[in-house]
């Protein structure tokens, strides 16, 4: 059985909440469905750079209604990639 290719691992659509760091994503590997991610979070240092990703944790409130403010653009993408026409 061959092993993890990161060739393989696709992006297909990022969102960022710059306020909190967190990470929504569709993402594909290979020929597999394309499924939702939540996390990882980016945080910034003093100076504005970003730190290195972190894991998503639990959820803030801020965090929350963000998702709830872009569920439904995930949702619609999510579909164009889920559901292609014949």
């Amino acid at each position: 059985m061959a092993g993890y290719d990161p060739e393989k691992d696709k992006v297909l659509k990022k969102w960022q909440n710059e306020e909190t760091g967190l990470i929504v994503s569709i993402n594909q590997y290979g020929e597999g469905e394309p499924k939702v991610q939540i996390g990882p979070r980016i945080l910034k240092k003093k100076d504005g750079t970003d730190r290195a990703p972190a894991k998503a944790g639990r959820l803030s409130m801020e965090d929350l209604m963000w998702i709830y403010d872009i569920i439904d653009e995930v949702k619609d993408e999510l579909t164009e990639h889920v559901n292609p026409l014949d």
